[in-house]
């Protein structure tokens, strides 16, 4: 019977319940999803003392196609199955030839190919094959907006808690740089290991990570929000002089997604016949999430907004040196653009 293309968590939890597929095309932008699952698969296929005969890592750029199908058709040594992973697939040449294999696949063999940093062409043969009789999964980019609930997800299956504002202070510093959250979620785990509390706080963020709780991106939305001019240009006045945890390539990212979604939330307001709400437009999770929208729709325009993202544009250029007669100094394009923002 043919396996449904599937979940991360769908696929992590057979993988655990020892659930195998007899083939697994882990594809896509996002690597971390890809290394995550191999790790699981390698983890659970076989047994500590059934590794050395039974599990072949191939490397792609140092591999051959026949080799690997010829290791992928051997039958294991005294135990149940063999593993067989592509590692770094996107390297291995004439890849398209593994679904001559993957076309009738060994029960026995548990077969990984690991492809990243860009999807496979779902058309050709290899995916089209393991797709029925096997499992095959994108690993997509996060989105900078969906970054703050996967923080709290990504947290909870490691045993902490962490509140809106930490994640999305740690969303704002890591971008959508998954591999930088876990280096940093490390971090959090060595100041909890022998703490019976498991709640991250701002506080316990600025002090570990070295990100203030008091100036960053989500305090700057906050306070232009608020229309608090005197707030907004101390935050950004922080930014200017340590540029090094605040820079303004990672801060202007998201004053456009803050602006750009309440635009959203304009157009839904204008055409909303049910009963307008910020949390719908926008699919939040959190009310805390709809706050600052919900102050900016009373304090900005839709003209008013529309201006607003032009400006971030324009400021955006000048950070990356594109001259508009004006200086591009840090600091200067700070105080134009929250001067055009507020006024």
């Amino acid at each position: 019977m043919a396996k449904k293309e599937t979940g991360f968590e769908d696929i992590s939890r057979n993988i655990k319940d020892k659930n195998f597929a007899p083939v697994y095309v882990l594809h896509g932008e996002e690597p971390y999803f890809i290394d995550r699952l191999e790790e699981l698969i390698v983890e659970n296929a076989l047994r500590e003392d059934e590794r050395d005969f039974n599990q072949t890592i191939f490397y792609g750029a140092d591999s051959k196609v026949d080799a690997v199908i010829n290791a992928a058709r051997r039958y294991p040594m005294c135990a149940e199955r063999q593993l067989v992973v592509v590692r770094e697939a996107q390297e291995l040449d004439n890849i398209e030839y593994l679904s001559h294999y993957v076309k009738q696949p060994m029960t026995s063999t548990v077969f990984v190919i690991c492809h990243k940093y860009k999807k496979l062409d779902g058309r050709k043969s290899l995916c089209a094959e393991a797709k029925k009789i096997g499992v095959v999964f994108e690993s997509k980019k996060k989105y900078d907006n969906e970054m703050p609930s996967f923080i709290v997800s990504y947290m909870k299956e490691r045993g902490l808690e962490i509140d809106l504002k930490g994640a999305q202070m740690l969303a704002d510093y890591l971008g959508a740089d998954l591999s930088k959250l876990v280096k940093e979620t490390d971090k959090l785990h060595v100041v909890f290991e022998n703490s019976p509390s498991k709640r991250i706080t701002p506080e316990i963020i600025e002090k570990n990570i070295g990100l203030s709780k008091d100036y960053n991106s989500f305090e700057l939305v906050n306070a232009i929000a608020m229309k608090d001019v005197l707030r907004a240009n101390r935050i950004a006045d922080y930014f200017d002089k340590n540029p090094k945890n605040n820079p303004i390539q990672q801060v202007l990212p998201s004053l456009f997604n803050y602006f750009a979604n309440l635009m959203i939330c304009v157009y839904a307001k204008s055409t909303s016949n049910s009963g307008f709400s910020v949390m719908r437009a926008l699919n939040l999770q959190w009310d805390i999430q709809a706050r600052d929208y919900e102050t900016g729709l009373r304090n900005y325009s839709g003209i008013k907004i529309y201006n607003i993202i032009h400006e971030i544009r324009l400021a955006d250029a000048k950070s990356k040196g594109f001259e508009y007669n004006n200086s591009t100094e840090v600091g200067d394009i700070y105080k134009e653009l929250l001067y055009k923002i507020m006024h």
